[in-house]
This record gives C-alpha cells, structure tokens and sequence, in this order.
C-alpha cells in the first residue's frame, strides 16, 4: 500500500463528514435523491466513525455536479476557503447567461451560474426570477437591469452581499429594503436598477438552499435531542417516583412489624403460634 492509498478504518473528522452532507444536500437540491434517501444517507454520515463508513455513502453521486463520484480526502489537507474571493472569478468572463425576457411567461437564473457584469431582464405580463444565491460573480461589482412591465421581477441575493437600488418606478415599485446592509469583506455588490411600470422588482436576502436545508436538519437534530432528553427524565421521574412507593411500602411493612413486637411480646397472637394452640391439635 503507498503513502496515498485509502486507509478505511482511519478515524473521520467533523469536517470529513460535513464534505460529504454537503454533496448529499447538492444531491438533494438536483433531484438525484429523494427527502427520504437524503434523510437516511444524513444520518448515515453523522454516525459514520470512519472512512471505510463514509465513502460509500456518496458512491453514486457526482461531486458539485462533476461526472465522477467524489472520494473522501485520506489525508488532513487544509480546507478550502470557500469565501467570496473563490466566487469572483473576474477576467474576461461575461457570465453565463447576460440577459433574459419573459413576455406572457416567466425566465429563471438560479443554482451555480456566473453572474455576469450587466444581467438586462425584461418581464412584460409576466415574472422572472435572478437567483445569486450559488452564483459566481464577473466582478466585484454587477449590475441587474430589470425592465418589469405590468409584471414582476425577483432579484435573491445571499447574505452578506451589498445592495444598491437605483430603479425607477412608475406605478410600480422597486424593494428597497435590503439597501443599507453591511457587506462582508470581500463580497461583491449587486446593484439594482431599470423601470418597472405598473409592475415591481423585488430584492430578497436569503440563505442558499444548502445552507437552509443543514439548519433545518440542525434543528431537527435538536429537538430530537431535546425530545430524547425530556423522555429520559421522564423515565427517571417515573423510576424515582416507583422507588419512593417501594421505600414507602418498606417502611410501612416494617412499622408494623415493629407495632406488633410492642403490643404482643411473646407473639402469642401470630397466626403461627394460634395454630399451634388450637384443641384439636391438643
């Protein structure tokens, strides 16, 4: 065996079994598994000890969308850092899709896409929806350029993403609720702009479906948890309670044991000596 070859029965880390929940939630995400195979592969991941325990569990499926399956890492490189740094891809990427139109109908941006410098939307008796929630970003700085007219237009962005909203409404609004937010270090802005006329664009901060899916498994965790720890004092309210009616019955039982040492010394009037003393055993 060389120094790279797996080794199964090596101990798994926390952070070993957080890469593979994360490609079990993509999975989840893609339609590849059901909430029920999610489900039990999750909880297959976090009672996994070691490697030998991990790496089936993703077997069968690609790794953020590559074509071969991932394999857990065998040794304790660093983790990548996964900040906004690795998302700006800058160059002369103009992203992935740049403009969209929805007439009597509806367009979508979403999942891992490049979002690029200038995105122009136009939405006419219908509704789109830019999603930049997993996106990658042309630059630092993006501009949406949404036309909505007698329609609707969503713009979802991740936490920690500046917003900037200079659009124009006519009988429409634009949401200018996420202006004002402080961005993270590094983290691009998106800026917001267009008509909307008789019509509306919207600005959303929301988690990445990811990110909601691991919290909500957290806080299923825990009220499980709580659930098992409510049972489990149930119990020992219950089996404290039968001892105290044990003791109790005890101590009963040996006062009047005790009362009737006291008031009948020879024990002449225990139901053995009565029937030593009847006649006709005379």
């Amino acid at each position: 065996m060389t120094d790279d070859a797996p080794a199964p029965d090596l101990r798994a880390s926390d952070a070993d079994r957080e890469r593979v929940a994360e490609v079990l939630r993509d999975a989840l995400a893609e339609g590849r598994l059901d909430m029920e195979e999610f489900q039990e592969r999750l909880d297959a991941t976090y009672q996994a000890r070691t490697y030998g325990e991990l790496a089936p569990i993703t077997r069968d499926l690609p790794a953020s969308g590559a074509t071969v399956a991932p394999a857990v890492s065998m040794t304790k490189d660093p983790a990548a850092g996964g900040g906004w740094a690795d998302r700006i891809v800058g160059g002369d990427d103009s992203g992935t899709s740049t403009w969209a139109v929805a007439v009597m109908s509806g367009f979508q941006r979403k999942g891992r896409w490049t979002a690029p410098r200038r995105f122009n939307c136009l939405a006419f008796w219908g509704g789109g929806e830019i999603d930049l929630r997993e996106a990658n970003f042309a630059d630092r700085e993006i501009v949406v350029n949404a036309v909505a007219i007698m329609g609707g237009i969503d713009v979802i962005v991740p936490p920690g993403v500046e917003v900037v909203v200079r659009g124009v409404g006519i009988m429409g609004g634009f949401d200018h609720r996420e202006e004002g937010v402080p961005a993270e270090p590094g983290a691009p802005r998106v800026i917001v702009t267009g008509l909307a006329f008789w019509g509306g664009v919207g600005v959303q901060r929301k988690l990445p479906r990811a990110e909601r899916e691991r919290l909500r498994e957290e806080r299923r965790r825990e009220k499980q948890a709580l659930k098992e720890e409510r049972r489990r004092k149930h119990l020992e309210h219950a089996e404290e309670r039968r001892r105290e009616r044990l003791d109790s019955a005890e101590r009963h039982r040996r006062e009047l044991e005790e009362s009737r040492r006291l008031h009948d010394p020879l024990n002449l009037h225990s139901p053995h000596r009565q029937h030593e003393r009847r006649p006709e055993d005379g």
